[in-house]
Parts: structure tokens; C-alpha cells; sequence
């Protein structure tokens, strides 16, 4: 059994429609990573994860559960009972994130007191031990200090602290790298991954860079105008990618071992606030056809590899193309007349 599965997620604030058909699966343990470009949809995916979005935003899905609860009948308290407990984030700007105005030490020992009822000095004691653990010199020293007093990489890390250290089942991890050089980035994956690997804790990796999707991430799902577009497991989505858009995004990242020239991706996103009908990538596509004008469906393309994308449909076989790996595709629940 999953302890996340998601199914046709959708999200509007206002008159955008930011998130419009996204299905997400996590078994305990697994990470899975969430890509797609700026204003594709990746973080209202997460906020609406941890019941975070504005009141003017309408959610809804098909099926939303979560450790088996039925996560469209929770109440406001049950969320405050979930959040950082059960299902916790790492947000992209941890100095907009935390609060200046309370010690590092305390911020981290704050979800201890709520949601596991330690007493104030067990619950710094534990914060303490958790920042040693995370590399931080001097950690009952920087306990006492505030947010102004770190550096880009430990705010990420007093962020990563306050987030795990209630040892929750799912970890979002909203693009925690961003902004850090590169050493402080390795280290802050590297962290992540042992504590993933020591807990059992499932993590959603919301991120655009594939390189670093290639070194933490078991599966991937590709989002693309509020939907996802490709998902399968790491080895599927990099090497036999379907979807258009994925292969657009590899080509345009660089590579040390074939260095050639970089391929920007032309066009723009549609407006969200009047979306296409048909596939949402099919202006920028260069191999798109007049079915694209109806919106696809997703389609199997192997193994819980599945493509939004009209080169998979059974009705399409001249579009096939022959790559190891690649077998007939069907459609997934509906059928295009």
C-alpha cells in the first residue's frame, strides 16, 4: 500500500487554474522527484500537500490519501496535527521561512513541544543534538543565535532540522539547494539522504535541476502547465523518455561526457488563467500533430511508465519510435474515438 496516492489533483486561485490533473504515488522510504519549469505547478502541488493554500484557492481531487486517511475530510486542527508531524517541508527561502525574531534552537525545538509534548529543556536538548548531527559547529552556541546570524548553508540546514525533527513520514523538499554553491549542495543532499535512508521517510524532491534529480531521486514525475506529463521510475524517465518535453529538458542540460551546445526550449508556458484544451506543450512541440488539439490522456508506455502524449496512442503507430525499452502503448482509463 502507498503512503501517498494522489490522483488527479487540481488547484485554482481565482481565475488561474495552477495545478489541473497531477497524480502522485510514495511508497515509505521512496524518493520521488517533481520537475518541470518555473510556474509549472511544482510548489502549489506541495503547499496544497500540506494544506497551505490561500482561502481563495479551490482544491479537489479524485482520491487523496495519505498513511490511509482520506486526506479531503480533514479539518483545520487535523492539519495543524499533521503538519511537521507526519508530513513536514523544507521551503526554498529558509530567511523568509523562519521567524527572526526567535532563536534557531527554539524554532527546532517547537514541533517537538506541540506535537510530541517534550518539556522545553528536552525539546532544546534534542534541537542541539540535531544541528551537531547536520554538521553545525558550536550547536548549543548557535542554538541561542538568530536567523540573521547564519549563513545561506546553515539556514538550510537549521531548516532541514526543524523539518525532520519530529521524524516525519513524508518530507517535501521545496528546492532546498537553490541558491547554494556547489559544496554546500552536496553536503545538503548528502544529509538528506541519510536521513531518508536511516528513517524510512518518504521524500517529494521539487526541483529543475536534473542533475541533481539524478543523484537523489527512485522515480520522477515531469510537470508541464499544471500537469504531469511523464512520471516512472529514475532509469525510465532518463533514459527512455517519452514525453516531448522531457526530451527537451535533458537537451538542455549540459553534459561533461557529449559537451555540445545548449537547446533552449522555444516559446513560452501557456496562461494558466485560460489553459489550451488540447496538450499543453503541443506550441512549443516539434512533433506535434492535429490530435494534439484534444487534450491526451496519460499513456503507458512500460512499466509504471506513463506519457501524456498522442506518440503513445495505439492509433498512432506511424509516430512510434524504436527505442529499446519502448513497447506498444494503450491508453490509461479512456479511449480517443
Amino acid at each position: 500500500m502507498s503512503l501517498l496516492n494522489l490522483e488527479s489533483l487540481q488547484v485554482s486561485i481565482g481565475a488561474v487554474q495552477a495545478v489541473r490533473d497531477v497524480s502522485l504515488s510514495l511508497q515509505a522510504g521512496e524518493c520521488r522527484a517533481l520537475v518541470g519549469e518555473s510556474g509549472c505547478g511544482k510548489s502549489v502541488t506541495a503547499m496544497s500537500l500540506l494544506g497551505l493554500m490561500p482561502g481563495a484557492a479551490k482544491t479537489a481531487a479524485q482520491q487523496w490519501q495519505f498513511a490511509g486517511r482520506d486526506m479531503t475530510q480533514l479539518t483545520e486542527r487535523d492539519w495543524r496535527q499533521l503538519r511537521g508531524n507526519q508530513i513536514a517541508m523544507i521551503f526554498q527561502n529558509p530567511m523568509t521561512a523562519l521567524d527572526p525574531t526567535q532563536t534557531i534552537g527554539a524554532q527546532i525545538a517547537e514541533p517537538l513541544r506541540i506535537h510530541k509534548g517534550m518539556s522545553r529543556r528536552d525539546a532544546k536538548m534534542r534541537a542541539i543534538a540535531l544541528l551537531e548531527r547536520l554538521a553545525i559547529a558550536n550547536p548549543a552556541q548557535r542554538a541561542e543565535q538568530y536567523p540573521f546570524e547564519f549563513s545561506g548553508g546553515m539556514l538550510q540546514r537549521a531548516m532541514i532540522a526543524m523539518a525532520v525533527v519530529c521524524e516525519p513520514e513524508l518530507l517535501i523538499a521545496d528546492e532546498p539547494t537553490t541558491a547554494l554553491d556547489v559544496t554546500v549542495q552536496a553536503e545538503v543532499l548528502c544529509l538528506l539522504q541519510e536521513m531518508r535512508e536511516s528513517s524510512g521517510t518518504a521524500m517529494l524532491f521539487i526541483t529543475h535541476d536534473l542533475g541533481v534529480v539524478a543523484e537523489i531521486a527512485d522515480s520522477v514525475s515531469v510537470m508541464y502547465a499544471g500537469q504531469t506529463v511523464e512520471s516512472g521510475s529514475l532509469n525510465q524517465v532518463f533514459s527512455t523518455e517519452a514525453h516531448p518535453y522531457t526530451q527537451a529538458l535533458k537537451r538542455a542540460v549540459p553534459s561533461l561526457e557529449n559537451p555540445r551546445p545548449l537547446e533552449a526550449i522555444a516559446g513560452t508556458p501557456p496562461d494558466l488563467r485560460k489553459p489550451p484544451t488540447g496538450c499543453g506543450f503541443a506550441a512549443r512541440c516539434s512533433q506535434r500533430m492535429a490530435v494534439c488539439e484534444q487534450a491526451p490522456p496519460p499513456m503507458s508506455v512500460g512499466d509504471d511508465h506513463l506519457a501524456r502524449c498522442w506518440l503513445w496512442h495505439e492509433d498512432h503507430p506511424q509516430r512510434w519510435r524504436e527505442k529499446e525499452g519502448f513497447t506498444k502503448a494503450s491508453v490509461i482509463g479512456s479511449s480517443r474515438s
